[in-house]
């Protein structure tokens, strides 16, 4: 296998694009830009990359992991036409090189195989992994590394942004957990409603899961939203904001450079 460092992931999701550059040691630069269908992807790419102080004749391996079919295409042809890096696109013809089952590998997400990925290669035993994304899902594998299941719940922003769009007099509120489950003004009633509810899905969703579990189980939590509950800490073993983008990684050294 030839070396693949650096090495470049993408990863696509439904809100943001996620970039990562890793240099064999570490992720050494990450940005992000909104996931969009427009003319100015390819600019904005390069002058990030240019800012970081990289350049796409550097990279050995370029790996891209889409939930957003239709920007699939678009993001390899700006990368084929503008580097010579062996370049990989995550889904089922890749699965057969990954140590853990996977099924229905036609219908799962690539991010929810990398969580997977990531989480047994690290614990080796049954993990639950909660990623607060756009979706909140919770994907749950045994001790031998074999992908249980899924439950996939509208995320934290995803369902404050519907309310806001079917209620015209409810405002836009921060993501900050209130002092108190009876809010004393429509701020404080919009956090406790969807902050404190959302702690009380996640808990309640996670003792479902155990409890159809026969085996004592790590739970990790990942994705840009995984650290505002603060009161739901305890429910977890740990959080990692890169557990996807590790999961990535390590999908790239499994398939290689060849």
């Amino acid at each position: 296998m030839q070396a693949i460092y650096p090495l470049l992931i993408l990863d696509i999701g439904n809100t943001d694009t996620t970039f990562a550059w890793h240099d064999g040691l570490q992720w050494v630069s990450q940005w992000r830009i909104p996931s969009l269908d427009d003319g100015f992807l390819a600019e904005t790419f390069f002058q990030q990359l240019k800012k970081n102080g990289k350049e796409p004749d550097q990279l050995k391996t370029i790996l891209i992991s889409s939930v957003v079919p239709q920007l699939t295409p678009l993001w390899k042809e700006i990368l084929s036409n503008n580097a010579s890096a062996f370049l990989h696109t995550v889904g089922p013809s890749l699965y057969s090189k990954l140590p853990i089952g996977i099924p229905s590998p036609e219908e799962i997400g690539t991010d929810l195989v990398a969580n997977a990925l990531a989480a047994f290669l690290r614990f080796k035993q049954a993990c639950i992994i909660v990623d607060f994304g756009t979706a909140l899902t919770f994907t749950a594998l045994d001790e031998g590394g074999n992908i249980l299941g899924v439950a996939i719940a509208p995320g934290l922003k995803t369902a404050m942004y519907a309310l806001f769009q079917k209620a015209a007099q409810l405002p836009e509120v921060p993501l900050e957990v209130p002092e108190s489950a009876l809010g004393r003004n429509t701020t404080h009633a919009l956090q406790a409603g969807i902050l404190l509810g959302y702690e009380g899905l996640v808990k309640g969703l996670l003792g479902k899961i155990k409890a159809e579990m026969t085996a004592p189980v790590q739970v990790i939590a990942t994705g840009g939203l995984s650290a505002v509950i603060t009161s739901l800490y305890t429910e977890f073993d740990e959080i990692d904001r890169n557990l996807t983008l590790e999961g990535l990684r390590l999908m790239a050294e499994a398939v290689g450079s060849v």
